[in-house]
């Protein structure tokens, strides 16, 4: 195994700590939602980071055993966007945009260390992997952003896909 694989699996092992730590603060803070729209976002998140952490182990295993990167063909968020008829009034949107805070700090963190994983390696499906992975982040990023403007101005869970 070469330096640069080492290095690669470090920040593989480094990245699937920050993806267990994203889905237990996600189930976490989901707990604390009284929402059932918020609620739902942030445990869909908490999936979504379960399976970043389960392709990541994926990786590092084919990687140790056959010294190959996998293919990734990436997920989109599954969980849909709030119809006008669902869409109501958080009691509670301080607490909310407390989260959407953090994690929207913490999506940030993810997306670069993705991208820095991406200009690292000269495997190109490891490249494609971690570029999807970088795009994924950035969805999420995204979608919370759209949340935190709506209950900041308008007091209500709803976002863009």
């Amino acid at each position: 195994m070469s330096q640069h694989e080492l290095n690669v699996l470090e920040a593989i092992e480094i990245a699937k700590d920050a993806e267990q730590k994203a889905a237990a603060f996600y189930s976490d803070a989901a707990q604390k939602l009284a929402h059932p729209i918020g609620r739902k976002l942030l445990e869909e998140l908490a999936e979504f980071e379960r399976h970043h952490y389960s392709k990541l182990t994926e990786l590092e295993n084919s990687l140790r055993k056959k010294g190959a990167f996998i293919d990734y063909e990436g997920r989109d968020l599954q969980v849909r966007v709030p119809g006008r008829s669902e869409i109501t009034t958080d009691a509670n949107p301080k607490t909310a945009m407390e989260v959407i805070t953090l994690a929207i700090d913490a999506e940030q963190k993810a997306e670069k260390r993705y991208e820095a994983l991406a200009e690292q390696v000269t495997d190109s499906a490891a490249h494609a992997m971690f570029r999807r992975l970088t795009e994924e982040e950035h969805g999420h990023f995204r979608v919370l952003g759209d949340a935190y403007w709506n209950l900041n101005n308008r007091g209500i869970w709803a976002w863009e896909k």
